[in-house]
């Protein structure tokens, strides 16, 4: 995008990018020399032609200091842009005593309007045409009436007020330009943040159920294995003979190694550009089965009924936070209530919505500490989705379920 040096603005805006507040730009200089040869010019033109053909009753010292006021009127306009109002003020009585600053005058005005609001400007526009009536009313120059008189008066006094306007319209507008094109800027900059700790807060979450999962696992079977060493070193138990322990052992490095595939999943879901890129599919219902398996298979006791009729056709993402509850509820319950029963439950119907609920008994002695970081992560995931989770004690249970719309 090509933008403006600031050396070609007007002090107003070259600020609003980095320009010093109260210095004038080389716009300005030549902006305000064109100005004042204009004032100038139109001074000595005025004092050359002054006291105008026909009119014969100007005093003398009146027209001796038409010129000084003139010259003085053109001077002030130095402080035009500091202090606009109280030069277009001081123009009046100029402008009563000499025809002379009748240039300098129409500066001022051009300058208030710019500067600042309209009902100011319009007020001393009209107060300047005031002062100079006399010249129409008292015209007697040959050959040209007093309507012509009045018309250029109006044209010299109107004239700069409109410009200046047009100029402060401008000016606002591009000033308000900017101002929204910040405001966009600084919008879209939180947007990025927001979604950049969103996707933090997404691969958090997803990390968490595939690991916590994986090991738990690991921990069960090592567990188990160091147990048994344990009892056959203290007499207690028959010895691991070879293949007891490469069967462990295996279990250990399968379960690892699919923690690091499905690891390696979620960072090509949740990085992917687009969704033909995006990897294997992720976990949905058709995937219970086998999670629940894996739970078995690691000495939980799991009873689950199947998933209702049409459960395939359910959104993917709805299936994917269905899953992941089933899975958090297989964690915890491995974790606080180990060699507990586990009841699995997928229910609903098209058109209604669909109920995940994971319930298992409290356990008797006590637990670790749980942080909650899983329940957290899984109930903004079921927010997201539109759906409600509760879990906690119900009865002499623990109970995970999850409402979530059956979206097909």
């Amino acid at each position: 995008m090509t933008t403006v040096p600031r050396r070609l603005l007007p002090a107003e805006l070259a600020t609003l990018d980095g320009w010093p507040a109260g210095r004038r730009t080389p716009r300005d200089w030549a902006a305000d020399a064109a100005l004042f040869a204009f004032a100038a010019i139109m001074a000595v033109e005025q004092a050359r032609d002054y006291p105008p053909q026909g009119v014969g009753f100007l005093p003398g010292w009146l027209i001796a200091i038409n010129p000084w006021v003139g010259a003085a009127a053109c001077l002030a306009l130095w402080w035009r842009r500091r202090f606009p109002f109280l030069l277009a003020v001081a123009m009046v009585p100029a402008l009563l005593l000499s025809a002379s600053a009748m240039g300098a005058t129409m500066v001022a005005g051009l300058t208030l309007a710019v500067h600042r609001p309209w009902p100011r400007a319009a007020a001393m526009t009209a107060v300047y045409l005031l002062a100079v009536s006399y010249y129409a009313l008292f015209n007697d120059t040959p050959g040209v009436t007093r309507q012509v008189v009045a018309a250029t008066l109006l044209l010299a006094f109107a004239g700069p007020f409109c410009l200046g306007m047009v100029m402060r319209a401008r000016r606002l507008l591009v000033a308000g330009l900017r101002r929204d094109a910040e405001v966009a800027e600084r919008e879209h900059r939180l947007r990025l943040d927001g979604a950049r700790r969103a996707e933090r807060e997404r691969l958090a979450r997803e990390m968490h159920d595939v690991l916590a999962h994986r090991i738990s696992l690991l921990s069960v079977h090592a567990g188990a294995l160091a147990y048994r060493t344990r009892s056959a070193t203290a007499g207690a138990g028959p010895p691991l003979d070879a293949a007891e322990v490469d069967e462990a052992v295996e279990v250990i490095q399968d379960n690892a190694r699919r923690a690091l595939d499905e690891l390696r999943d979620v960072l090509s879901v949740l990085r992917a550009d687009e969704p033909a890129a995006a990897g294997p599919a992720p976990p949905c219902l058709d995937g219970m089965p086998r999670l629940l398996d894996e739970a078995r298979a690691a000495g939980q006791r799991v009873s689950f009924a199947g998933l209702p009729e049409g459960a395939g056709t359910i959104r993917p993402h709805v299936q994917r936070t269905a899953y992941r509850t089933v899975q958090e509820g297989l964690t915890n319950a491995r974790k606080h209530a180990p060699g507990a029963p586990v009841t699995v439950r997928v229910e609903g119907e098209p058109g209604g919505r669909l109920a995940v609920t994971v319930e298992n008994p409290l356990a008797a002695g006590p637990t670790a500490a749980d942080t909650g970081n899983g329940l957290l992560g899984l109930a903004e995931r079921v927010a997201l989705d539109g759906g409600e989770l509760d879990h906690g004690p119900s009865g002499s249970a623990f109970r995970l379920s999850a409402r979530l719309p059956w979206q097909t």
